[in-house]
């Protein structure tokens, strides 16, 4: 099987942590940086939404109360999802061409798993961006190309 084949449930998190729509911003917030995660499934039965730290930074920048906010109103829906058995390339593409970072991967509908761009760019090496260990010599002068 070519790393293109293997099915996204071989790459994706497991479980993915799902929150209700009724939760507050300030607790999802609070949930993400306790867990150090990038975005939360609405929905434990059935995907409703995402909530994504882009947008409680959206909502908190928009001046809005965090508090007295639930994530009803600042999730994104539809959501875009993939199937466990779909090959990680799909994934890829799926995220490409709807602009997302994040899929939550379900079953009947009901989230087992997230996979994220950081997901396929450890999964596909070639693909990976080797972030260098000492700034380049003029980086200090301003110089940028």
């Amino acid at each position: 099987m070519s790393r293109e084949e293997t099915p996204v449930s071989d790459i994706m998190t497991s479980p993915v942590r799902t929150i209700t729509e009724d939760t507050t911003v300030t607790e999802a917030a609070t949930i993400l940086a306790e867990e150090h995660i990038g975005s939360l499934v609405v929905g434990e039965d059935i995907v409703c939404g995402i909530v994504t730290e882009t947008d409680i930074v959206r909502t908190v920048g928009a001046d809005i109360d965090p508090k007295g906010t639930v994530v009803r109103d600042i999730m994104s829906e539809p959501v875009v999802t993939i199937r466990p058995h779909e090959a990680a390339h799909i994934a890829g593409e799926r995220m490409g061409h709807n602009n997302v970072k994040k899929l939550p991967v379900t079953r009947n509908g009901k989230p087992v798993g997230i996979v994220t761009t950081t997901d396929l760019a450890h999964f596909f090496p070639k693909s990976r961006i080797l972030m260098a260990t000492d700034p380049e010599k003029d980086v200090h002068e301003g110089e940028f190309e």
